[in-house]
């Protein structure tokens, strides 16, 4: 059984990482989606509330994947998070060249530190190359519309959380 990693903040979880999630569960039979939580940073989402997010878009999107996804959270090294999920993958998202040379950096230091996992990069779809969480969110605070960007439960959540603030 070949166990994929795919991290992420997922603050919250966009269309671009469904195209990468999507291509990821082509490449394994069990996907571990890990969540970063960093105690420095204030998501917009708890844990928890990602995970939900993460596991809805799923059931809603892959509904014959749902027991082959799972999602936990990490605060140390992705390698290292990797390693704990028995991943043999490590899968990254690649929006531009930005994203390559960084994402190329950090495959070699994975690579050096844990030889076993194998880095792949999954390379955005072209209609959502533009996609980030940070301008979703920062679109969502100030009124704009972010349903292109994001499916329709984390567009209510957003919604939501907006309106509580």
């Amino acid at each position: 059984m070949r166990t994929a990693f795919y991290p992420g903040s997922f603050d919250p979880m966009t269309n671009g990482h469904i195209d990468v999630l999507e291509q990821a569960l082509a490449l394994c039979d069990r996907l571990v989606v890990g969540i970063g939580v960093h105690p420095g940073k204030a998501p917009m989402f708890s844990f928890d509330e990602r995970a939900s997010l993460i596991s809805h878009v799923v059931q809603s999107e892959f509904p014959e994947r749902t027991e082959d996804v799972s999602v936990t959270s990490f605060s140390g090294l992705v390698i290292e998070a990797a390693a704990e999920a028995d991943a043999t993958v490590l899968v990254r998202g690649l929006r531009d060249g930005t994203d390559l040379d960084y994402e190329m950096q950090m495959a070699g230091m994975n690579r050096a530190m844990a030889p076993s996992i194998t880095t792949v990069f999954a390379p955005a779809y072209p209609e959502s190359r533009h996609i980030t969480a940070t301008l979703v969110r920062q679109i969502a605070k100030m009124g704009g519309d972010v349903t292109p960007f994001v499916p329709l439960v984390v567009r209510k959540a957003l919604a939501a959380r907006i309106a509580e603030a």
